[in-house]
């Protein structure tokens, strides 16, 4: 269920609030331990944590110490599995939703709560219809946002809009090779894989 937490930390967009040294290190931190190996993923997310709840204590109006909380409880969440993210839901929901008060036009926020409410069952709190109004308000804020217009393709896949679907698709490959991303690139080409007649 909370899979998709994995392409929130790709959360160091320019138009990000500026934070303090400390949030920006806890956000780093976060963003680094999902390429580690496996066994260092934990104690990076754990000083990630650590680092942000520092941040918070020190200024409860960081944003983007409040969005590296978010992130590394999402990936604690994420690695532990779904016993362990339904237990950190309640947090993790708190964690983006204070970023959004604080820093309402932040895309990769937009797109961490609109992912949430896509992701996470109706009886827990999703909302489908709010989610993908989020992931759109994220691309109207950056429309080179690749993470946001591969999650609406997904999206609207999943209702059926093959033909809107591909289109986001296509344009998210277009704004990957343009940036030279080459996660990206595959992750546009596997998605567009999955989305031919």
């Amino acid at each position: 269920m909370l899979v998709v937490l994995a392409l929130l930390a790709g959360a160091a967009r320019a138009a990000g609030p500026p934070g303090t040294p400390r949030s920006r290190e806890a956000l780093a931190l976060c963003n680094r331990a999902q390429d580690a190996p496996a066994d260092e993923r934990p104690p990076l997310l754990a000083r990630s944590l650590t680092l942000a709840d520092d941040a918070i204590a020190g200024d409860d109006r960081d944003a983007l110490a409040h969005f590296a909380r978010f992130c590394a409880l999402g990936e604690q969440a994420r690695l532990a599995g779904a016993m362990t993210g339904l237990l950190k839901l309640r947090a993790i929901r708190h964690a983006v939703e204070r970023t959004l008060a604080l820093a309402p036009d932040f895309a990769p926020a937009l797109l961490g709560k609109g992912a949430l409410l896509l992701k996470v069952p109706w009886a827990l709190g999703g909302d489908a219809a709010e989610g993908e109004r989020l992931v759109r308000r994220a691309l109207a804020v950056d429309p080179d946002y690749v993470d946001a217009r591969l999650l609406l393709a997904e999206t609207l896949a999943g209702h059926g809009q093959k033909t809107d679907a591909r289109a986001e698709a296509t344009r998210a490959l277009e704004t990957a090779e343009r940036e030279q991303d080459a996660g990206d690139v595959a992750a546009a080409h596997r998605l567009l894989a999955t989305l031919a007649d």
